[in-house]
């Protein structure tokens, strides 16, 4: 769970077809057999059958893994209240055939996630939203090694997923840790999507951190209402991908 002890009004909040072809082949016709041998094309599919193959290949179910903190993991929420589940919805009513999990953990640090992430890569995974980072600024961990941990699950992902798609939710942290480290804390993101080619969402939080009625007691963790702004903010990144 995300710690925060600072004063002000203002609080930040963090944490993150190709369509087969169907071909049909015309067999020659020669001036004197004009029948098929039965047993020679017993084995051969139908153009139904065909029809179907590529409709199954439209449609295979693909996953998106939610990788994150306590606001992936939807804190002091139902499960279906966190932004994840409300992507699924998202997702549910555009008709995409997508399928969500959700691995946020509350507390968790990069260093962490790092170990994590090699258990949870046993299940194949097409699109990555990597929510962490924010738990690392809370607790003023060298910027180097927050980097150096986003870059090793980067890189142990698309090892063993060569093909996936990377979403980064990008964080920013108060000036508690001082304003020079704050400043490099939210370029780390930015820098890291660019060099990695992944799809930047630039303040997961946006709209959120610092509203009081759309935060709980806690003033860190979103509330019900704060976490469909969260679902908001990443749809809009995530969705042109899909």
């Amino acid at each position: 769970m995300l710690q925060l002890n600072f004063k002000g009004s203002f609080v930040l909040m963090f944490m993150f077809s190709a369509m087969a072809i169907l071909t049909s082949c015309t067999g020659k016709q020669g001036t004197v057999a004009t029948t098929e041998n039965p047993k020679q094309d017993s084995n051969k599919p139908t153009e139904k059958e065909k029809a179907r193959t590529t409709e199954n290949s439209k449609t295979k179910e693909k996953t998106i893994l939610f990788f994150g903190t306590s606001l992936t993991a939807g804190y002091g929420l139902q499960i279906n209240e966190a932004y994840p589940a409300l992507i699924q919805e998202k997702i549910k009513e555009a008709k995409l055939h997508y399928k969500v999990i959700n691995a946020g953990l509350s507390g968790e640090t990069t260093a962490a996630g790092n170990t994590r992430i090699d258990w949870l890569l046993k299940q194949p995974i097409d699109i990555l939203v990597l929510e962490l980072g924010a738990n690392d600024g809370l607790r003023g961990i060298p910027l180097s090694d927050t980097r150096n941990n986003l870059q090793q699950i980067t890189d142990k992902v698309r090892k063993k997923y060569p093909e996936v798609k990377i979403v980064l939710a990008g964080m920013q942290i108060p000036p508690s840790m001082g304003a020079k480290y704050a400043n490099e804390f939210k370029s780390l993101f930015p820098e890291l999507a660019r060099k990695n080619d992944m799809i930047l969402v630039p303040f997961l939080l946006q709209g959120v951190g610092g509203v009081l009625k759309l935060n709980q007691k806690d003033g860190i963790h979103p509330t019900a209402a704060g976490q469909k702004i969260l679902a908001k903010n990443v749809w809009e990144k995530l969705k042109p991908i899909l």
